[in-house]
């Protein structure tokens, strides 16, 4: 049976899509996940919606208790994860207003609980290809269809906040060959596949960072506001692709 959990980022923390919907207040083993779960349906398909930051976006991103909201959406009996974030662009073609579907993140967080294997029989486990390659094509496909501008096979880097970076560092990013940044994707993608979830995400450009400087330096507000002008198109993207979803455990490695 497929079900379907979203984190939501800034912008997309409790999208009214669902039908049925239901508040559920869940704990784990880790502590409590960031926001209560609303659960529901869209066409059909059971979801459950997390807001990453909490529904009052008061979670700093190194505070976000990643485990905790990760085991919550796989105790819910969650297959896979659709999840949204901001990101700034660190290439010139990748404009503030377009969607970016990564397929590889590099890892610049310094102090976050980052695997489930910490304790009993050590675990490696393989992340050659973090995200889904099924949610990812599915994803690109449809951004096409709803002619929205969709960048594919991207690498975002994931550093800690909540400061933004220097021009220094976004300059090395760029020599590291990532294409955006954000503050939100590691650990939460390795997490996922810890728990064998199929994850993909859809990152919203913002801003280019700071090194354009034909470009102001990013700020808060800036994000925000051009994330209240392109949240609807990561939900119409969410709500045309989650009825297409089915079992991919023969389709794509878990």
């Amino acid at each position: 049976m497929v079900k379907i959990g979203i984190i939501g980022g800034s912008g997309l923390d409790d999208p009214e899509i669902l039908a049925e919907a239901n508040e559920c207040t869940v704990t784990t083993p880790y502590g409590s996940p960031s926001s209560t779960l609303t659960c529901g349906t869209i066409a059909g398909t059971p979801v459950v919606i997390l807001a990453r930051h909490g529904k009052d976006h008061s979670i700093y991103p190194s505070g976000v208790n990643f485990r905790a909201n990760i085991w919550a959406l796989k105790e819910q009996g969650c297959t896979h994860i659709l999840a949204a974030t901001a990101v700034g662009s660190l290439r010139r073609e990748i404009e503030p207003g377009h969607l970016v579907i990564p397929s590889q993140f590099i890892d610049f967080t310094k102090k976050r609980e980052g695997t489930f294997f910490d304790r009993g029989p050590v675990v490696h486990k393989p992340m050659a290809e973090p995200f889904c390659p099924y949610l990812r094509k599915l994803l690109a496909d449809n951004a096409a269809l709803l002619g929205l501008c969709a960048h594919s096979d991207k690498t975002v880097i994931t550093i800690e906040g909540p400061r933004f970076s220097t021009k220094a560092e976004s300059h090395m990013f760029r020599s590291w060959n990532a294409d955006v940044i954000n503050m939100s994707t590691v650990p939460e993608v390795n997490l996922a596949r810890e728990q064998k979830i199929h994850y993909a995400s859809v990152a919203m450009s913002t801003d280019y960072d700071c090194w354009h400087e034909d470009e102001a330096p990013v700020t808060w507000e800036m994000i925000l506001s051009t994330m209240r002008k392109n949240a609807h198109n990561v939900i119409n993207l969410f709500v045309q692709t989650i009825p297409q979803i089915v079992s991919c455990d023969d389709i794509c490695n878990s």
